[in-house]
């Protein structure tokens, strides 16, 4: 049985350096509508499910200013807008994916974001770089439940104990770990404690195949 069967990415973070972008939106959004938001609160949601975030959010703004669906449809719409227009990679994620790619490790990616903003993203990379992509609102349940990264080990085929997930959040760890999986942290925004099966990394720029490999031996 091969040691590294499939390495499962989250996005916003650990793909690309997407939260500040969910911050801004965040920062100019609540307070136009009667919230009191500070940076602190964007810090609290990294890695949130968004039906989630949306119920935090509705919590802060007082009442009858918005409907959560239409609040959900700003946000959302502001940071796909954004998305598309400019997308940062984080430092070594574009060169690890290629060198996955080439030595043929399937690969996924399993985010909270909805799809139409996972879209805007991968607008951003040659066709197909992922063989899976599960979005937030294509699970029932998301992060840290399993269920995200349970559905995209089911849809590749591949054994949970043999996969590497790459995350940023406490959150995706956390989901990662329930799944059974091996889990890589890249911590950005908040700290993500040592744990047994999980390497923290200040940054993806020395991991390759190889080292992955290494991980599951």
């Amino acid at each position: 049985m091969p040691a590294l069967q499939a390495v499962l990415w989250d996005m916003d973070g650990t793909l690309v350096d997407s939260e500040k972008v969910w911050a801004e939106v965040q920062l100019e959004l609540l307070p136009s509508l009667g919230a009191t938001w500070t940076m602190e609160d964007c810090l609290s949601l990294i890695g949130s499910d968004l039906r989630e975030a949306v119920k935090v959010w509705m919590a802060r703004i007082p009442a009858g200013v918005i409907t959560a669906d239409e609040l959900a449809d700003r946000m959302f719409s502001e940071v796909v807008e954004a998305l598309r227009r400019e997308v940062t990679f984080q430092p070594g994620a574009l060169e690890l994916l290629q060198a996955l790619r080439k030595e043929q490790v399937p690969c996924a990616l399993v985010s909270a974001s909805f799809r139409s903003m996972i879209d805007a993203v991968l607008g951003h990379l040659p066709p197909d770089p992922f063989d899976v992509v599960v979005a937030g609102d294509e699970v029932t349940h998301g992060k840290p439940h399993p269920e995200p990264y349970l559905t995209a080990a089911e849809k590749l085929g591949v054994d949970p104990a043999y996969c590497v997930v790459i995350e940023d959040s406490l959150t995706g760890t956390q989901a990662g770990a329930a799944a059974g999986m091996y889990v890589v942290a890249v911590p950005q925004w908040i700290s993500i404690p040592e744990a047994p099966r999980r390497l923290v990394v200040k940054s993806l720029e020395p991991l390759t195949p190889e080292s992955l490999r290494a991980l599951l031996r």
